[in-house]
């Protein structure tokens, strides 16, 4: 293979494992860490990471009644409506798109249970004359649905009739927050499998550097094609002497019949 083909094979495997690394870069994000917890705890921060596929995506509802109307905006982790930091806002339609923050992801608390997350976000705009004037408070309770990747936001009630800790509830169904389900593979399968995936990728890594860099063809571009021969051959040395036998077989003696004419020397026998 000439000089300049075999550079340009070799920039298009760099190519190719940089894309890779490319891509399971970006799968790797961990956009929750925007959510600053009210007291930083690992594990309040692995729960949060729970939530990390429902990142990156603004949940809607609107609820009407006979003289309100109001859209909730959602997001985990991240900004909806016109102030920075709000995680959860309500529109008023009826007072020219009034904005109110429910609670800042500036100021999260993050509580897990077995199939369920509870996302708290505080700081948000102060109550006008309910609970005491006390900043509001947003409580979004996230719980688990194997069917559901990210399922509709629901307005559940808005408590305001205490003097303190008032709370606007939200629900939401996600397969993010259930429990992992046990393996049903034996450890057997578990290592057949791992084995298949290391054959598959020997032979696919080696047929591609046989085949790009070394510039083989045919046969020659199984990897170690020669070391394999080998081995075959040996395999095939054993299986003839175990099962084989060595040499043309002799047959055993047997016993010769006897004659039933008198041999000549029984002549001499006889008197004269």
């Amino acid at each position: 293979m000439s000089p300049p083909h075999t550079a340009t094979s070799v920039r298009l495997l760099v190519l190719a494992v940089q894309l890779v690394l490319l891509v399971c870069g970006s799968q790797a994000r961990d956009d929750t860490k925007r959510c600053k917890l009210f007291s930083e705890s690992p594990a309040e921060r692995k729960v949060l990471s729970l939530l990390e596929p429902l990142t990156n995506k603004t949940f809607s509802v609107e609820t009407t009644s006979d003289k309100e109307s109001y859209t909730y905006q959602f997001q985990v982790c991240g900004d909806v409506g016109k102030t920075v930091g709000a995680g959860l806002v309500q529109i008023d339609h009826t007072e020219k798109k009034l904005e109110t923050v429910l609670g800042l992801y500036t100021v999260t608390q993050a509580i897990g249970g077995s199939d369920w997350v509870m996302l708290i976000y505080s700081n948000g705009t102060k109550y006008d004359g309910h609970c005491s004037k006390e900043m509001r408070k947003a409580i979004v309770m996230i719980s688990c649905n194997r069917g559901v990747e990210m399922g509709k936001l629901e307005v559940v009630l808005e408590e305001r009739e205490r003097d303190r800790d008032c709370f606007y509830l939200f629900e939401l169904d996600s397969s993010a927050v259930c429990p992992a389900l046990p393996s049903q593979l034996s450890a057997g399968s578990i290592i057949l499998i791992i084995g298949f995936v290391l054959l598959s990728v020997y032979l696919i890594c080696g047929f591609l550097y046989q085949r790009l860099i070394v510039g083989a063809k045919g046969v020659q571009q199984f990897p170690n094609y020669v070391f394999w021969t080998q081995v075959g051959n040996l395999a095939a040395d054993g299986c003839n002497v175990v099962c084989r036998t060595q040499g043309p077989e002799e047959e055993p003696p047997t016993y010769r019949g006897v004659s039933t004419e008198p041999e000549e020397r029984d002549d001499y026998l006889l008197p004269m």
